[in-house]
């Protein structure tokens, strides 16, 4: 029994002070009523949520299991909060066969933490030539289909990719960059760029793939999901497509929210803020955080990149992407989206629950009589310091270590057994 704690359920409409009931790993009751039961947590002053999912992980294994394993991933998750996440293909080999998915299902259940599920390579080795058996992904348990850290380059895989897709109802999750335009950028194309000396990503790459993917989701209506989305000018493509009735959606990271280019020169060319999309500008910061108010971003996803320290350590332009995230990403957003009122707690919920199952089709995110009892507790008002060194994370490439923030998940049920 969880008592008196502020429940927040956005997929049943539910934001009150109550009590939740589970029993045998499903919710049975929501309501004033406090059965008997054989472990009571008292939430007075928690907010009660349905666990939360983050749609966008690294998880590594197979291949790179000395920079993060699945068990490692999904211990750094239930540390943040998430009771589920879907991983991305890009591992080696990638995650493009029926084999490949199941076997992250089944290191997931020997790990016992969050709930994984596998996200299939659109294509074969990621190549972006030959689509993969995209039926028997599915079979294995794919959610959606994407070739993450590549974007599908040529425009008629990626139309074929949504045309497929439509049998199995999943999404083509895009990383949109036109790598004609960026070839060897390591940061965002601008006056920063140009004073560091360093080669520039322009952010028309980005905005040009996202308008070609949303032409052809209108062509095949497939469902298309924008990835790790971070131009003003991607946002707009976006609520347009969504204002003509185009099955899009997209995600956003915190890093994309709360960090610019500008931390790449005053950090001393710090590897930890060298991302892919880069980091913008504070015009595009401000459209990312009016495109997750009005609901033209979906969700809010870590994009969490393990690196090991000797892959980081090294100069700027030959370090590799990417940053850890599922351990920082909400009380980084409570801290200066929630508590900062740019977003009020249940669009933060929303973004980190409903959504993100809606979009995936996976039945998590609901605290609805029936569902697993998949639950976060968050305190609001917990202030702590951001440090790396207490990750459960294998790696340590934060750009968050040492902020200050307000607001922690303190505990976090997975069907039904209390794992923090």
């Amino acid at each position: 029994l969880i008592k008196n704690g502020r429940v927040i359920d956005p997929a049943n409409k539910i934001d009150k002070v109550t009590n939740v009931f589970i029993e045998n790993g499903k919710i049975k009751s929501i309501g004033p009523k406090a059965p008997k039961a054989g472990k009571t947590i008292d939430a007075k002053g928690l907010i009660v949520t349905p666990g939360l999912i983050d749609m966008h992980v690294h998880l590594r294994e197979p291949g790179k299991e000395d920079e993060e394993t699945i068990a490692s991933g999904t211990a750094a998750a239930i540390n943040g909060g998430f009771t589920s996440v879907a991983c991305m293909p890009n591992t080696d080999p990638a995650i493009d066969n029926e084999a490949s998915a199941e076997f992250v299902y089944l290191q997931a259940k020997r790990a016992g933490k969050a709930n994984v599920f596998p996200i299939g390579a659109v294509t074969k080795g990621r190549k972006g030539e030959e689509l993969s058996e995209m039926g028997q992904l599915f079979r294995g348990g794919a959610v959606g289909f994407s070739d993450d850290g590549e974007p599908i380059k040529s425009a008629e895989v990626m139309r074929r990719a949504l045309e497929y897709s439509r049998m199995f109802d999943k999404p083509i999750i895009d990383h949109c960059e036109d790598m004609d335009l960026i070839r060897d950028g390591v940061m965002s194309e601008g006056s920063v760029s140009v004073t560091l000396g360093l080669v520039g990503m322009p952010p028309v790459s980005e905005e040009i793939m996202v308008y070609r993917d949303i032409a052809l989701a209108k062509l095949t209506d497939g469902k298309l999901h924008i990835a790790h989305i971070s131009t003003k000018r991607a946002v707009e493509l976006v609520r347009q497509a969504k204002k003509g009735g185009i099955k899009v959606t997209a995600e956003v990271t915190p890093h994309h929210l709360t960090l610019t280019d500008d931390y790449v020169k005053t950090s001393d060319f710090n590897t930890n803020y060298k991302v892919n999309p880069p980091l913008r500008t504070k015009s595009d910061i401000e459209a990312l955080k009016s495109g997750l108010k009005d609901g033209t971003i979906d969700a809010i996803a870590s994009d969490h990149a393990p690196h090991s320290e000797e892959e980081k350590d090294v100069e700027y332009n030959v370090a590799p992407f990417g940053i850890i995230g599922m351990e920082t990403l909400l009380p980084v957003v409570l801290t200066e989206l929630v508590h900062k009122k740019v977003i009020t707690i249940n669009q933060l919920v929303s973004a980190l629950t409903v959504n993100p199952a809606r979009i995936l089709g996976i039945a998590k995110g609901t605290l609805s009589i029936g569902a697993d009892a998949d639950v976060t507790l968050i305190d609001l008002n917990k202030e702590w310091v951001i440090d790396p060194a207490k990750f459960k994370s294998k790696s340590r490439n934060c750009p968050f270590a040492g902020w200050k923030v307000k607001g922690r998940a303190i505990s976090v049920i997975v069907n039904g057994q209390i794992l923090v």
